[in-house]
């Protein structure tokens, strides 16, 4: 890295289109220092500049030219999946590590292209979703998984979404390219069912389901050109997973159940849990703390992968091992989908 081991990290953005990229309200001065942006549209990068105090200077059309420019530790792309390929091809040689916005890819040929970038240049690159800095997720995972306090998972059910990316006023340029099934992979399925392929991931150590079976809808045709409600079901032959991603909820959630053959966890909301096992008098309900950091947000846990003060495991949720099934179960359910059966892997 080109920072001291004590000083901040040079930290480089790699579009800044994407809606999530509110998320550097997160950054430690002590973390990351941000020495330039880059996208095509230049009204949008001046407008970002002025809202982030960023100089003229540091501002870039090409991603490329920033790359040399400003000789970053780590870029974050903020802009569409499509483009999440060329940001590690452009990064991977010269050694600088990514963090992309979930999903991980727009299809099993980009990400195996990253994932092979990564290991050849022996970068890293991470995947973010909200979800992983829930104390319910750790908490949830942490029970079914490490404790194993309620037996085998048997059945997971995962909902996540909301009442649509219009209707919640993400910015038009956000919305240019999130309708896209070019750019983003498709609608609310790649969009909200990334969350719950992700965690299932985890849940199941890493495994594929045997087969992926998935149904859409366009509920509002009038707004979207792609599926603004998916049902998706994961067969493991021991357990099955049943997600919902939706932009037809009439509220904002993400939620999960596991269960176990002797007893259930539930994450109600970030910061809510319910379990209760067999024989049990009743349902607890617990509120967690928010998590310690380096693993609390995003660009805390970045900073410390990146320093070596964490270890990412494997069947971590930003892992790339966890993120190319991920785009396996997607890509299987579009076709799924499309094609009106079920898809075995």
């Amino acid at each position: 890295m080109h920072t001291d081991e004590n000083g901040p990290l040079r930290l480089a953005l790699a579009g800044v289109s994407h809606d999530h990229i509110d998320i550097l309200d997160q950054l430690a001065p002590a973390d990351f220092s941000i020495v330039g942006a880059c996208d095509p549209d230049p009204d949008l990068l001046a407008a970002f500049g002025n809202t982030w105090d960023i100089s003229p200077l540091g501002l870039y059309g090409e991603l490329e030219q920033m790359l040399v420019q400003t000789a970053p530790d780590v870029v974050a792309a903020f802009g569409p999946i499509s483009d999440h390929l060329a940001v590690v091809r452009a990064c991977g040689p010269r050694g600088i590590h990514v963090m992309v916005e979930k999903p991980f890819a727009i299809s099993p040929a980009h990400a195996r292209q990253m994932a092979e970038l990564a290991r050849r240049n022996r970068i890293h690159v991470l995947t973010n979703y909200e979800t992983s800095w829930y104390p319910s997720t750790f908490f949830a995972i942490d029970k079914a998984v490490e404790d194993r306090a309620f037996g085998p998972i048997r059945k997971v059910l995962v909902r996540d979404g909301h009442g649509g990316p219009v209707e919640t006023g993400c910015r038009a340029a956000f919305l240019s390219w999130l309708m896209d099934r070019a750019q983003s992979g498709g609608g609310a399925l790649t969009d909200f069912g990334c969350y719950g392929a992700n965690l299932m991931t985890r849940l199941m150590g890493g495994r594929h389901p045997r087969s992926v079976m998935a149904q859409t809808h366009c509920f509002k045709p009038e707004i979207y050109d792609v599926e603004d409600d998916a049902l998706i079901v994961l067969d493991y032959g021991d357990a099955e997973a049943v997600i919902q991603a939706s932009w037809n909820w009439p509220f904002a959630r993400k939620d999960m159940e596991i269960y176990g053959a002797n007893g259930f966890v539930a994450a109600l909301d970030k910061h809510t849990v319910e379990l209760a096992t067999v024989g049990s008098p009743g349902r607890q309900r617990v509120v967690l703390p928010e998590l310690r950091k380096p693993l609390h947000n995003p660009f805390a846990y970045l900073a410390a992968v990146l320093r070596g003060s964490v270890n990412l495991d494997r069947l971590d949720l930003a892992s790339i091992e966890n993120n190319l099934v991920v785009t396996d179960i997607l890509a299987a359910a579009q076709r799924s989908a499309a094609e009106g059966r079920t898809i075995f892997l």
